[in-house]
């Protein structure tokens, strides 16, 4: 297994006050063999994008590149300037994955799958996408509308599998997991607890998830992503624990 962190784990207000290259080289010496760049966490300064893809070539880190915009707009369309924004600064990162959410596709989305279709075969990043936390784009529901839509177009679509964002939407992960399964390429390990009110991110071995029996469902290998809060004084130490235990649970499976 291939152990990514995703870099949201440290926190939106220390990864936009330190950055993400210097998260990302922490990474590197933790032992992570790959990286999630978030979008939403750049902080938007000339050469950001050069200073990133240094660090992923430099390192020798895997990188994943995590867009929050969603690819169908609330009208139906396909946003393709989302699309060939995210796909550009992907490519321009290095990285080989791009991770989107499909947003509002609906039964009168599916004519904007053969420009998706199109935009994709001239492109060497692979578009994955991702079960988020709304009702629209992240239930068994419109996911699997979706996937049927894309195989009659013959468009062949990875999943990520976010074992934590099944419970935001109310839906049963093991059940995903057997709908999905066959469709997942990477895996973001985010365990969950109930709190008042809400759901938190915590590590899989604290979840009340049935996440052995989930990550057992999945094709093997494939590469799990951290997505959980990592903090304390010591921060190296505490990401090279959370990557040595994540690669000791994969062996427990």
């Amino acid at each position: 297994m291939s152990i990514f962190i995703s870099l949201s784990s440290f926190g939106a207000h220390e990864v936009r006050r330190h950055g993400q290259p210097w998260f990302a080289r922490l990474c590197h010496q933790a032992g992570a063999d790959g990286v999630e760049i978030r979008a939403e966490l750049l902080r938007g300064e000339p050469g950001e994008c050069a200073e990133l893809a240094a660090v992923v070539r430099d390192t020798g880190l895997r990188c994943v590149y995590s867009c929050p915009d969603m690819l169908w707009r609330a009208g139906g369309d396909l946003d393709r300037a989302a699309l060939d924004a995210a796909l550009d600064y992907a490519g321009a990162l290095g990285a080989t994955v791009l991770k989107m959410s499909i947003g509002a596709f609906s039964a009168q989305s599916a004519a904007g799958l053969a420009a998706l279709s199109n935009r994709l075969d001239a492109s060497d990043v692979e578009l994955l996408i991702e079960n988020d936390q709304t009702v629209d784009a992240g239930t068994l529901h419109a996911l699997g509308r979706f996937y049927q839509a894309a195989d009659a177009e013959g468009l062949d679509l990875g999943m990520t599998f976010d074992i934590g964002n099944w419970h935001w939407v109310g839906e049963c992960p093991m059940q995903a997991a057997r709908e999905f399964a066959h469709r997942v390429r990477y895996v973001h390990c985010k365990g969950v607890q109930r709190q008042p009110g809400r759901w938190v991110a915590v590590p899989l071995q604290d979840s009340a998830a049935p996440w052995r029996a989930i990550m057992r469902a999945m094709p093997r290998p494939l590469p799990a992503a951290i997505e959980y809060p990592l903090a304390g004084e010591d921060l190296l130490g505490v990401t090279r624990a959370a990557v040595r235990g994540l690669r000791e649970l994969e062996h427990q499976l």
